[in-house]
């Protein structure tokens, strides 16, 4: 395989932790694994909440991180919590100042909603739902004017390579649809930016290459996996046939929409004392309960919006318009889908991987905030957190180069090669995650989907960016096996009550999860 030796600090990812990263290294010279043109194929692009923060006078960080652990349900790091509310104000002015728009009151305030399971209203915006797109663009800016940055777009990484417990380099190619043959990348340090896994799953918010390759290539090269089980099912994404799926931003809820089924009737009302205002995982089994009996879930937004939505919520109006929906005048049918994923490669405060010279940010990660069910809009503000969190680390513990040509733009010139994954078998794979290790789940199901992965794997194992997919398919579902009860995203219809005590955070390598992949798949035969 060619290789590419730089001082330069590998970032694998273009989201909002990878640019923020990025921009808190410089002088430090850093190169951006980019898959796509920047802003178009990061989550953090589409988020429409906002960041949550402790803004409101009345508003305090301790009530934030009490929040963020009762939502977690037993298994968030209080320690974590803390170190990660307690300074989101500093961020959200930190932004402003790079260019962020918020939205602002006449007084010169920060317009504030409140979403789920939030005791307050701090979640801090963007022209109503357009939180994640002018957060990026105002941080791409940045980047494009910042000579230390260079970003390789159209470009992936597919695996790491270790030596001794160590990374010491990343393999990446060509992201077109034909790929390309690997190079191998040697930097001074990497850091892991590069999304979640919500598309693993057929019903998904997250854009298209956000596969759980990320957090894949790391388990296959012996990074410790938690809560690999946690995977968050936002209730409602709109249920109009698209792929993925327009999200209902949970700020709708916020001001006051409703959920009815097809005959009229709210039905959050009797399942949980805030109602629509329920932690997500409430709101999403409750939505999956009534779609899967054909009750037609939908969003009512228009005593409380009315025309107004189209203004205030621009995304949620261009997804209605173009499905033939008008808002104002009906609901919106929705569907609970794969959003967030909680769990990931496991980190310390300092961001650092059980790997050495790895460290990760971003949805990729497991720091221990989110628990079994992350708080609303906690995501972008982790991310900002321990971008700024590795940043700082990375500058400590990476000597400066002295190398005078250390900006020097790297010059990668793929060659052609490699294999891309099969649509169809992606497809396969998404569909099984979908309606086996979904919303609800149990033994049976998550055995019948860790033998259709095992078999997926084994007839297309040359391509490695499918390998990763499938490496994080397994964590999820064989976690999701051993966890026998039923614990905030994490719902077992068979063991249906959640044990007794604080939650166990669950830890897994890879080997492990393959090994009870191949035994279930073997006694089947």
């Amino acid at each position: 395989m060619k290789e590419i030796k730089t001082d330069r600090i590998v970032i694998v990812g273009a989201g909002l932790g990878a640019l923020y990263a990025a921009l808190k290294l410089a002088p430090r010279p850093v190169v951006m694994i980019s898959p796509e043109v920047l802003g178009e194929g990061a989550s953090s692009a589409w988020a429409q909440g906002g960041v949550a923060a402790a803004m409101d006078p009345l508003d305090d960080p301790k009530n934030h991180a009490a929040d963020t652990v009762k939502a977690g349900a037993g298994t968030v790091d209080a320690e974590v919590a803390d170190l990660v509310t307690c300074h989101a104000r500093d961020y959200i002015l930190d932004l402003t100042r790079m260019g962020a728009p918020f939205d602002r009151t006449d007084d010169g305030g920060y317009v504030m909603s409140r979403e789920a399971a939030h005791s307050y209203a701090r979640v801090v915006r963007v022209k109503g739902d357009q939180a994640g797109a002018e957060i990026m663009k105002a941080l791409i800016e940045q980047v494009r004017a910042t000579p230390s940055i260079q970003v390789l777009e159209g470009t992936m990484a597919t695996a790491l390579d270790t030596q001794d417990g160590k990374v010491t380099g990343i393999a990446i190619q060509d992201s077109a649809t034909g790929r390309s043959s690997p190079i191998m990348l040697r930097g001074s340090a990497y850091l892991l930016a590069g999304g979640g896994s919500g598309g693993l799953y057929a019903i998904t918010t997250n854009p298209p290459r956000i596969r759980g390759q990320v957090i894949g290539m790391a388990a296959r090269a012996g990074a410790e996996i938690t809560d690999a089980e946690f995977v968050q099912f936002h209730p409602t994404a709109m249920d109009v046939g698209e792929d993925p799926a327009p999200l209902a931003t949970e700020a709708l809820r916020g001001e006051g929409a409703i959920l009815v089924n097809k005959d009229g009737e709210r039905f959050m009302q009797a399942v949980h004392p805030d109602a629509e205002l329920a932690p997500r995982d409430v709101v999403a089994r409750a939505i999956f309960s009534q779609w899967k009996t054909g009750m037609r879930p939908m969003l009512d937004t228009r005593e409380v919006l009315g025309e107004s939505i189209k203004t205030q919520f621009p995304a949620v109006a261009e997804a209605c318009a173009r499905n033939g929906i008008d808002p104002a005048l009906e609901p919106i049918p929705v569907a609970a889908a794969a959003h967030y994923h909680m769990g990931g490669i496991a980190t310390d405060t300092d961001g650092r991987a059980s790997l050495g010279g790895l460290w990760v940010c971003g949805e990729a990660s497991s720091t221990g905030l989110h628990g079994a069910n992350r708080l609303a809009s906690n995501g972008l503000l982790e991310a900002l957190v321990y971008a700024r969190i590795c940043a700082d680390n990375i500058i400590a513990a990476v000597p400066a180069s002295k190398d005078a040509a250390i900006n020097t733009p790297l010059d990668i010139q793929f060659e052609e090669g490699g294999v891309a994954p099969d649509p169809e078998v992606v497809m396969s794979l998404r569909q099984t995650m979908t309606s086996l290790v979904g919303v609800v789940r149990d033994e049976a199901g998550l055995r019948a989907a860790l033998r259709k992965i095992d078999a997926l794997e084994a007839a297309h194992a040359d391509s490695p960016s499918f390998m990763n997919m499938c490496a994080t398919a397994t964590l999820i579902a064989g976690c999701a096996l051993l966890r026998r009860e039923s614990r905030g995203a994490h719902e077992r219809s068979d063991f249906p009550e959640t044990d007794a005590g604080e939650g166990v955070r669950s830890k897994a390598q890879l080997t492990d999860m393959l090994a009870l992949r191949a035994k279930i798949s073997k006694d089947t035969v």
